[in-house]
Order: C-alpha cells, then sequence, then structure tokens
C-alpha cells in the first residue's frame, strides 16, 4: 500500500507500518509494556525521540533505560532539568547557560548566575529537580530559523547560545526543546517527559571556561550523575568515595614519595621513597627487554629544529613542543625518543642478517600541556617514556609483533593487571601512501587474530606515521587506562633515508615498530598507587619491612635483625623510639609498609620475629632465619598481594 512503508527490527522481523507512525505508537501496538518504557529509539542508526515519524523504509530500535543508548539520553534530559531548576531558583534572565553535555556516568551544565552558586546550594537544586520530575513535565521540541533563533535567545538574555548559534550555517534548522517553562537549545534527543528520569544526584561544583578557552569568561560547572537505579547511584558514590580515598596525589604526599613545585609546574620531583620505586620498575622492565633480546640505548634531551621536521613532528606536533636557541639555531626538547632511534640505526651500514634490532630507552621527554589539564602523575610536562623501536625486514614484521604482546602480557602480569586491546587506523592527518597504510593496517589485524586476542576497532586514531594497537588495563576500580602501545611505521625510515642490504646486495626499506609498555612511567607510577591504594607488594615498597623493638632492652636484637636482612638486599627499618608500641603499630601501618616485625624477651630468646602483614590483624611468630628465607622469595618472585 502506499501509505504503508517497511520497517526492520534488530532481530530481523520485518513489519508494514502506516506512513508517518510515531516510534512511540510502533512500542504500542507491540506492548503497553514496551511503551511505558519506550524512552528514545533508534531509526537507520540515529538516535531520535520516540515521537520521532517514520516516514520511509527503516532499520528502527525502540530503547530502554536497560540499554547504554537510553541511559544516555536520561543524562541529557537530566541536564535539562538541572538547568531548569537552577532559572526558576534564581530567576529568568539572571542566569545565562553556556552548555550542558552527557558525560560518562551523568552529566554537566556550564553557567554564570548573578547570584554566585556554592557547593551547599546543590541540595536545594536537587529539591527542585525532583519537583520538575514529580511535575512528569512533556518534552517536545520544534524548529526555527537561524534568525529566529538567535532572536529567540537574545531576547532572554542568552549570549551564550547566541554565540553557538554564530557557527551554525544559516541554512540549517535550529531544534529547540522546551518542557513547562524551560526552552534551550538542543539537537536532542530526550525523554517523553520528565518522570523519566529515575535516579540522580548533583555532586560537585567547578569553574570552566567558555568553550575550553582561559582567555574567555570563567563559568560556574555543576556535576551530576545519573541512573536507571537508586542503588546504582548509591554504589557510583562508593566508587567516587574509593577513588578519592586512593587519590594518588593524595597518597604521594601521604608516604612521601613525590612532590610538585611552582618552578617546574606540571614536573614531578620524586623524593627518595618515590625514587625506590621508579627504580623498581624501571629495573624490572630493563631485565625484561634484556631477556627479550632489546639493546638499551640513551639519545639527548635537545635537539635541533632541522631533525623534528624530518621527523614530521614539526608539522604534527609542533604546539606541544618546547624550543630553544642555541648558537643562531632552534633546538626542541625531545617529546618522543623515536627521532634519535632512527640516528643511532642510521649511524652504520645494516645488512639483513643484523635484523631486528630492538633498541630501548629509558627517555625523558618534555611535552606542553595547558596548566588546567595537569593531574599530579597522571599529566604532566615532562616524564620518562619506556620507549623501544624495533627496526625489522618487512617478512619479520608479524612475529616482531607477537614477540612484543607476549612481553608485554608478560610485564603486565607481574602486576595483576587484565587488559583490553583496541587497534587504531589511519587518522585523517596523516603522511604516507594508501597501500603503505593498508599493509600496515592488515599485518596487525594479521597478529591479533592469529594470537586469538579479542579486540576492537577504533576508526581513525592512529598516530600520523601508521595504525597502532593500544593496551588498556583495567585497575581495582575497574577504570581503564591506556598505556601499553604497539606502533607500525613505513613513514620514517622513508622520512630518514633507513636502509639495509639484503641478500643480493641491494638497499632496502626497514619498517620500524615503536613500542612502549608501561607509556610514561611516570603515568603508571599514578596508576599503581591508586590501584593498590599505596599499599604497594613487598618487591615495589620502598620500605618492604620494619622491626619494632617492644623497649629499649630489644634494641641490641633489632639492630642484629637489621643487618642480616640489610645483607640480603631487604629494605628494612626499626623504629626506636621510646612510644607505645600500639602507637608505633599504628603509624607502621598509615605507612603501609607491608611487614611489621615485633620483638620482644619470647622472640630473642628463640631467635624468632612476630611477623604482622600489612591490613591483617593477626600475627604469627616464626625464626628469624625463616622470616628472611621467605621475604626473600616473595620479593624475588614479585608477588602481587599480601
Amino acid at each position: 500500500m502506499k501509505n504503508e512503508v517497511k520497517i526492520r527490527f534488530p532481530d530481523g522481523r520485518e513489519d508494514d507500518v502506516e506512513k508517518g507512525v510515531f516510534l512511540k505508537e510502533i512500542a504500542e501496538q507491540i506492548s503497553k509494556g514496551l511503551a511505558k518504557k519506550a524512552v528514545a529509539g533508534k531509526v537507520n542508526g540515529k538516535l531520535v525521540d520516540v515521537s520521532y515519524p517514520i516516514s520511509e523504509e527503516s532499520a528502527i530500535e525502540l530503547l530502554t533505560l536497560d540499554s547504554d543508548e537510553g541511559l544516555e539520553v536520561m543524562r541529557h534530559t537530566a541536564a535539562h532539568i538541572l538547568a531548569q531548576a537552577v532559572e526558576r531558583l534564581y530567576g529568568k534572565g539572571n542566569v545565562q547557560f553556556g552548555i550542558g553535555p552527557v558525560i560518562e556516568h551523568g552529566f554537566y551544565y556550564d553557567m554564570k548566575c548573578q547570584e554566585s552558586i556554592t557547593q551547599a546550594d546543590l541540595m536545594k537544586i536537587e529539591k527542585e529537580m525532583q519537583k520538575i520530575i514529580q511535575e512528569n513535565l512533556s518534552i517536545h521540541s520544534y524548529e526555527l530559523s537561524l534568525e529566529e533563533a538567535k532572536a529567540y535567545f537574545k531576547k532572554h538574555h542568552q549570549p551564550y547560545k547566541v554565540e553557538l548559534l554564530e557557527s551554525i550555517p544559516a541554512d540549517e534548522a535550529i531544534t529547540i526543546y522546551e518542557q513547562g517553562d524551560f526552552s534551550d537549545l538542543c539537537r536532542g534527543p530526550h525523554l517523553p517527559s520528565t518522570g523519566y528520569v529515575k535516579a540522580f544526584h548533583l555532586i560537585k561544583l567547578a569553574g570552566a571556561y567558555w568553550r575550553g578557552d582561559s582567555n574567555n569568561e570563567m563559568l560556574q560547572r555543576i556535576y551530576g550523575i545519573a541512573f536507571a537505579k537508586k542503588k546504582d547511584v548509591e554504589a557510583h558514590l562508593h566508587f567516587i568515595e574509593e577513588a578519592e580515598k586512593r587519590d594518588h596525589r593524595k597518597l604521594g604526599k601521604q608516604l612521601d614519595l613525590f612532590m610538585f613545585s611552582e618552578e617546574a609546574p606540571g614536573m614531578p620531583f620524586y623524593l627518595p621513597n618515590g625514587q625506590i620505586i621508579r627504580q623498581e620498575l624501571e629495573q624490572f622492565s630493563r631485565e625484561a627487554q634484556l631477556k627479550a633480546g632489546y639493546q638499551e640505548v640513551r639519545t639527548p634531551l635537545l635537539m635541533n629544529q632541522q631533525l623534528w621536521e624530518e621527523s614530521g613532528h614539526w608539522d604534527h606536533y609542533q604546539e606541544n613542543m618546547y624550543f630553544s636557541e642555541v648558537d643562531h639555531t632552534n633546538f626542541a626538547l625531545k617529546p618522543m625518543n623515536c627521532p634519535g632511534h632512527m640516528l643511532i640505526y642510521k649511524q652504520k651500514l645494516r645488512s639483513y642478517r643484523d635484523l631486528p634490532i630492538r633498541l630501548s630507552e629509558f627517555g625523558q621527554v618534555h611535552r606542553h600541556e595547558y596548566s588546567g589539564a595537569l593531574n599530579g602523575l597522571l599529566r604532566v610536562r615532562t616524564f620518562c617514556q619506556d620507549d623501544a623501536h624495533i627496526f625489522a625486514r618487512e617478512d619479520q614484521v608479524e612475529a616482531e609483533m607477537e614477540r612484543a604482546i607476549r612481553l608485554i602480557d608478560e610485564i603486565y602480569g607481574v602486576f595483576g593487571f587484565s587488559y583490553a586491546v583496541e587497534l587504531s587506523t589511519r587518522p585523517e592527518k596523516s603522511m604516507g601512501e594508501d597501500a603503505a597504510w593498508e599493509a600496515s593496517e592488515q599485518a596487525l589485524e594479521n597478529v591479533l587474530e592469529r594470537m586469538e586476542l579479542p579486540y576492537q576497532v577504533n576508526e581513525g586514531d592512529g598516530a600520523f606515521y601508521g595504525p597502532k594497537i593500544d593496551f588498556h588495563i583495567k585497575d581495582a576500580l575497574g577504570r581503564n587506562h591506556q598505556c601499553a602501545t604497539l606502533q607500525l611505521d613505513f613513514q620514517m625510515p622513508e622520512k630518514f633515508d633507513l636502509t639495509y642490504v639484503n641478500a643480493e646486495n641491494e638497499k632496502l626499506r626497514p619498517v620500524v615498530i615503536h613500542r612502549a609498555i608501561y607509556g610514561s612511567i611516570d603515568r603508571f607510577f599514578g596508576i599503581l598507587l591508586e590501584h593498590f591504594a599505596g599499599a604497594f607488594p613487598v618487591w615495589l615498597a620502598p620500605v618492604q619491612a620494619i622491626i619494632l623493638p617492644v623497649s629499649s632492652a630489644h634494641h641490641s636484637y633489632a639492630n642484629q635483625l637489621m643487618d642480616t636482612f640489610k645483607e640480603t638486599g631487604i629494605r628494612i627499618e626499626a623504629d626506636y623510639r621510646e612510644e607505645k608500641l600500639g602507637l608505633k603499630l599504628r603509624e607502621a601501618q598509615m605507612k603501609k609498609i607491608p611487614y611489621i616485625f615485633v620483638v620482644g624477651d619470647e622472640e630473642e630468646e628463640n631467635e624468632a620475629i612476630n611477623v604482622r602483614k600489612y591490613g591483617e590483624k593477626q600475627s604469627q611468630s616464626s625464626p628469624a632465619s625463616d622470616v628472611r628465607k621467605r621475604l626473600e622469595k616473595e620479593i624475588a618472585e614479585k608477588h602481587v598481594s599480601f
């Protein structure tokens, strides 16, 4: 029939419906339960309101709050409810609104209020939001021309909305969403009504420059979280609380690991305890790489502009680099180690028999970050990159990729990290020929398929010189962190005119594999600090054991134990203060020292130690020699848990 169009459901089922029928009406035809639960839909892959009319043959999907996309729509509507509540409380025209997008787990809205909003005000804003939800206001949209929309928002004293409209093409229709007495510029989609918002909580206030530009005005940003169920909100609030306890900046100060100073913003200073952990991380990786056939090198921090132009970093990375002039020549602090490794490879003639050549470096690099983006060790301006470059023949590439993946797996296994794999393809801003990119991407796919590693494809997120495989580790709180990376590069050997001589005495180009495991040792340190909540496994702990003599009468025995343990390289201290044992125990626990050794008359008489592990209330007495052997074994085997 002319007035009917065909629709297809996700399960492949097809049906004919009247042309112009709304998604909500289709849901009603299926079941009343679905009609009540449907909050949005997808038509030919596009996310839409349930009021969307079907005008042509379409693939459709009805979404509820059980889906990620349904939750996203709910969070978007929650942001509008937040803005409406603020406008009701502070008065129309007294609040100018910026943007209010959906973010992971929730939403935020940027605004400028004549009466500054405080953290204490969030509770009354929440109450007003609850009122709006209970009113179950119908949400609908309508279109205006660009000029009509500008006039509308000028009339309602919303300059930020007018500015947003300035960047929209003149012939584009503008969508306004309305709920009760509140209207907002928005592409949608939204819930059918405010009553569909189930569970939310406003969590914090922050400052935010308009459009992220520090030259613009500072606005207030209100953050909220929203979920389909109240228990999910409570669980996430618990997660936030736990994350705050584990904040590496707080723990770094508490445990005397590192510091920052205004004299070097974004550049960490490692204190003695923190430097021990860094050295252990570096040495562990160094030993693993040595066994895997890597040769360690070191390259200069400062190299001239010509090198960075040759490598392509000048065109693709210039805004992130630091510069200096020496002898009337421009130099740059290296943001990456790769150009230096290219020069090392090029310094002599290479034969096909020499390949693969695996060069590694713990190289200090510098990258400019905006001050607002800095975040402890997780986002800094200088860091140590555990970089490596593998120079290989084309027929060796896939085998070398597999070797590198096995090394990554081995190192992450020691920390107990599981990981997810992501294949990133050619970005819009890249260099090189299509054929080389296609060959590179195919090689990476082949390796992942052969190793039976599940992976996701991240279109367009490769490096400018080649596709890459990224590894996302999962920490104790379930958060993902991208650390290890493998990047295949046919471009840099061309840029630097790298060659090797084959069996027929012909000069050919090697292929370069860029490889990092920790990525940034500094960032990995911060991730580990939060992952272990400061209670590092004994092999990493700055102080691996502490001796608490019960009284001064036991100092001599404590000294004897100290000498014995130190002989085997164990990092051990003793607390000789004339304080109560309970106080010294509590302080040792606060320092998260893996082992506490208490020695008194009985222990001295039996050449024993009363041992308590961090986090445990029970202690056990054992011969001192047995304790030392167990501790040596645990350190050597790099146990993760206590």
